[in-house]
């Protein structure tokens, strides 16, 4: 164990838990002390709990017939004396390897730090992002945050399906390194006000539209070391046109009280963020209370990143996710692959009740393999999938594989992409898959947002707009 104590210093308790997962981690890879720890004896765990109580009595309190309660921890408790006790005991148990033990004490740690832990919230909450707590991840390969809860997700989320430690933390979310690989994370708590209307219904207004079935965009076909590539020209003409209609949809979106709005993929361009920004900020106070909480604008190809800005209601720019893996184009003479360069930093939106969002722009979130990592690192609870895509397909198969994981997908395509020959493809120009209740009724777990037929037939109103609404269950 790396950790030494000093005085007055709150944050080790962080550095000493990640000290402690990763011992964990490192010596139980098969799993099994997972497995069978989740059926622990009742008379087991409470010799556990004694055991931890009589050497660090300031994480319990006694009550009238003999039994423990786990108290919360204040920063008065994180003391000398307290990180002396803690470290000796954590030195023999690990010496003993009794992981048995070590666990159940990880479990009290996690639900002694709950007030601390919201007090860090609402902390993060005054900072435009965040990192980890601790300030040992590098050298643990851990990363400690609070864990803000969701009104859909279970409490034992996957405990059936897979045996890891954090099945076992309710309050911190654990991040695994080694699942997150070569990524950097970014981290945004969201103020309690940003979403005010789902605060009071717990409920969450969605409304998405697919813009239009003209593109203004060119894409350009380059050749670089043997390698086929394309990118996007922009018409710069339609910039204005393109960007009040997108304005036209976030006021619609307000005027049915969504608190989300979001966009296809490439049918922004670089004024867009600025061009929404400065309406937002021209609008009367009043009047901007009741604009969308979070707005995904539509992304935009520009210096080979593929981004998709994020604002909120103040017209304030909260992060830029930019797209990680480029999309493979299959023409009649080869392939060519998306230029972008990939800046590996993903964006997670934290928010008590919501829980963590990430937006995956299209081939994000088709990339299995990727899209699974972020949701089993982050433990995501909504994924908004901005898309520009010849077909529903593919998406539709990897929805199921989110709602097993208590994660919801928002997905919107455009008639923009619409292409001759797979108009079959484009029955639906969007989905919500939500997670739903063992008693709701079946079919309201996938939402299905149908084209309009005038795009078969080159002609587009570009009045669509879909509205869904995401509950607890």
């Amino acid at each position: 164990m790396e950790s030494e104590s000093k005085v007055g210093d709150v944050l080790l308790i962080y550095n000493v838990i990640a000290d402690l997962c990763a011992f964990v981690l490192s010596h139980c890879q098969d799993e099994e002390v997972f497995v069978r720890y989740s059926c622990i004896a009742p008379l087991s765990k409470k010799e556990l709990l004694a055991q931890i109580s009589g050497a660090i009595e300031e994480l319990f309190l006694k009550r009238n017939d003999g039994s423990l309660v786990i108290r919360q921890l204040t920063e008065e408790d994180l003391s000398q004396k307290f990180y002396q006790k803690l470290l000796s005991f954590i030195a023999v148990v690990c010496h003993q390897q009794n992981f048995f033990l070590i666990v159940c004490l990880l479990q009290v740690l996690d639900e002694a730090l709950m007030t601390l832990l919201r007090n860090k919230v609402s902390a993060f909450q005054q900072t435009d992002f965040t990192v980890v707590l601790n300030t040992n991840r590098e050298s643990t390969g851990i990363g400690l945050l609070p864990r803000c809860f969701c009104v859909w997700e279970r409490r034992h989320r996957l405990s059936h399906s897979y045996n890891r430690l954090d099945n076992f933390l309710f309050h911190l979310l654990l991040l695994e390194n080694t699942i997150l690989g070569d990524l950097i994370d970014k981290h945004y708590f969201l103020k309690p006000e940003m979403f005010p209307r789902f605060a009071e219904q717990n409920k969450l207004r969605i409304a998405v539209s697919p813009l239009r079935l003209d593109r203004h965009f060119e894409p350009e076909v380059f050749e670089q070391q043997q390698v086929r590539y394309f990118r996007i020209a922009y018409a710069h003409g339609e910039f204005q046109r393109d960007n009040e209609l997108i304005w036209q949809k976030i006021r619609q979106a307000a005027e049915r009280q969504s608190d989300i709005v979001v966009f296809p993929e490439l049918l922004g361009n670089p004024l867009t963020p600025d061009f929404i920004s400065q309406r937002l900020k021209a609008l009367h106070h009043d009047e901007r209370e009741w604009m969308p909480s979070l707005m995904i604008l539509p992304s935009y190809y520009e210096n080979h990143l593929n981004t998709a800005v994020i604002l909120d209601r103040e017209g304030r720019v909260i992060c830029k996710q930019s797209k990680q893996n480029p999309f493979r184009n299959e023409q009649k003479d080869g392939a060519c692959l998306e230029a972008i360069k990939t800046n590996q930093v993903v964006n997670i939106l934290h928010y008590h009740g919501i829980g963590r969002i990430a937006v995956l722009i299209c081939k994000d979130f088709l990339t299995t393999s990727y899209m699974e990592r972020l949701m089993r690192c982050f433990k995501l609870t909504l994924i908004i999938v901005p898309s520009f895509s010849t077909g529903s397909y593919d998406f539709r198969q990897s929805f199921d594989l989110c709602a097993h994981d208590d994660c919801n997908v928002i997905w919107i395509n455009t008639c923009a992409a619409l292409t001759e020959g797979k108009e079959s493809n484009f029955e639906n120009i969007g989905y919500v898959r939500k997670r739903i209740g063992r008693g709701d009724d079946d079919s309201q777990k996938l939402c299905r947002m149908p084209i309009c037929q005038g795009a078969f037939h080159g002609e587009c109103s570009r009045d669509c707009i879909y509205f869904e609404t995401i509950r607890g269950v």
